[in-house]
């Protein structure tokens, strides 16, 4: 639950509304009935408003707007150490006024008091992050990213230095971070960790060829 919570939040401060979609609704339909599914249902459906408002999808944005608000109705306002609370309120508002969307940015979603981007995620959510992302844009492929999500696992084994998730600017793990960050460049991204992947690869092939 807390791993696609903060990964979903993360990307959707990001602005990836729909990938956040993604990232809640397979642990969402698997959940029971109860205060977490009703969460979850509630932000699905808060980032799918978002996604039709920000098309000027009117009628489509007021409908999840007000589903969603009912979702999140008697949870607690922090509820999972959500912003809930102001969700709710921002939810009525776009519900009452969905062109309100053309006039302000989304609400940021808040765990445990923080509003989180993907440059906030450990490697490991990052990761997951990378990888909706690649699965929601066909511009990028997915197996691209796998791979340089095990490229930089790798190297977080093998590197003797500590700081290298601390700081979460070089390698492999630097441009994953990179990409699920920074959504304005993110295709000259994926460009370079491509070519990276690519040239890894090349040499995987290399090292294997002696034996055969």
């Amino acid at each position: 639950m807390r791993t696609p919570l903060r990964v979903g939040i993360a990307v959707f401060n990001a602005g990836d509304h729909r990938a956040a979609h993604e990232a809640w609704e397979e642990p969402w339909l698997a959940l029971d009935s109860g205060p977490d599914e009703r969460l979850l249902h509630g932000l699905v459906q808060y980032a799918a408003a978002t996604h039709h408002a920000r098309r000027r999808n009117w009628s489509g944005a007021r409908g999840l707007a007000e589903s969603a608000a009912e979702y999140l109705s008697g949870l607690d306002d922090d509820h999972r150490g959500v912003n809930v609370d102001d969700v709710r309120r921002h939810l009525r508002r776009l519900a009452a006024d969905p062109e309100f969307a053309e006039r302000r940015r989304p609400l940021a979603l808040r765990h445990e008091g923080e509003k989180l981007t993907p440059r906030d995620l450990s490697f490991p959510e990052v990761a997951d992050a990378a990888a909706l992302l690649a699965a929601e844009y066909d511009a990028f492929d997915s197996s691209v990213v796998d791979d340089a999500v095990r490229y930089a696992r790798g190297e977080l084994d093998d590197d003797a230095d500590p700081t290298l998730d601390a700081d979460r600017s070089r390698g492999f793990v630097g441009m994953l971070f990179e990409f699920a960050a920074d959504r304005e460049r993110r295709a000259v991204v994926y460009d370079r960790l491509r070519g990276h992947v690519e040239r890894r690869r090349s040499r995987e092939r290399d090292v294997s060829g002696l034996f055969d």
